[in-house]
């Protein structure tokens, strides 16, 4: 699922790849899929972006936003875009394709569920784009320690660490998958209320956040997820599906697993406190 990392990393692969080309042809659901959210019927994706210049594309918490003059392509958190060099072999399946004036392709699949959005930005009320838009990411200036204090201020000291990091878009574009690394590093349980917490401990969950998300997008992305090449990430996540039951980087006890907030979580039972 794309999060702050992989927005990041398609949107600067975007940049190098595909801006200044020309769209000579877009299809849009092409495969049926119940869970892909468009904006129009298809045709309407051909009539607006065909002979549109590819302009710049910026990732925005959870979405990538690819520039087309008075209007935006979106693709949202449950999507996947990637780039295919002029005869490459396109999958069977896939929602949307636009092929640019050098004979290359985007296509753009939805996994589980997700939207692929061409609208005018400024008539575009959507309050996950919106959010995306107006709050600072992590790793900027505007970001800063007392802003983030506020976030805490501004909620329920009854909030579990899941909840306060991941839901209700307060930092846009950390979600279940990078919120696993950040809480353990923050030596953390997702379970854990917030308003348990010390200063020190509100600093430190600061600090980790801004850390790993650098290591994650310094790196590429997660390993678990693909770039628009279709390589997976550099950064090797510490908790995820595939080490549960391996030890904890850490302390070496054995990793576990729990459903909690519709998601699953991973955890270290020794080093993240509840």
């Amino acid at each position: 699922m794309l999060e702050i990392p992989e927005s990041l990393t398609i949107a600067a692969q975007l940049n190098d790849t595909v801006k200044g080309k020309k769209i000579v042809e877009v299809e849009a659901a092409h495969t049926p899929h119940s869970f892909a959210w468009y904006s129009g019927e298809p045709a309407f994706y051909s009539q607006v972006m065909e002979g549109r210049e590819i302009g710049l594309s910026e990732g925005i918490g959870s979405m990538v936003e690819i520039s087309l003059g008075e209007y935006c392509f979106l693709v949202g958190d449950g999507g996947t875009i990637r780039w295919f060099e002029p005869g490459g072999q396109l999958p069977e399946r896939y929602q949307t394709r636009i092929t640019l004036e050098d004979e290359s392709s985007l296509v753009c699949s939805i996994r589980m569920y997700g939207a692929m959005f061409l609208v005018r930005p400024e008539l575009f009320d959507n309050p996950y784009y919106l959010a995306a838009k107006q709050k600072p990411l992590p790793n900027t200036d505007v970001f800063s320690y007392d802003y983030f204090r506020g976030l805490f201020e501004e909620a329920s000291g009854t909030l579990s660490m899941k909840a306060f990091l991941a839901t209700e878009q307060r930092i846009p574009g950390l979600g279940n998958g990078v919120l696993q690394d950040i809480l353990l590093g923050a030596g953390l349980h997702p379970k854990k209320k917030i308003g348990s917490l010390t200063e020190v401990q509100r600093r430190r969950i600061y600090d980790v956040v801004s850390e790993t998300l650098q290591k994650m997008t310094a790196g590429g992305g997660r390993d678990t997820e693909k770039d628009i090449f279709g390589r997976k990430g550099r950064y090797s996540v510490l908790l995820s599906q595939r080490t549960v039951g391996k030890p904890c980087p850490y302390c070496g006890t054995e990793i576990r697993k729990a459903n909690y907030l519709g998601g699953t979580i991973y955890f270290c039972p020794m080093c993240q406190e509840v």
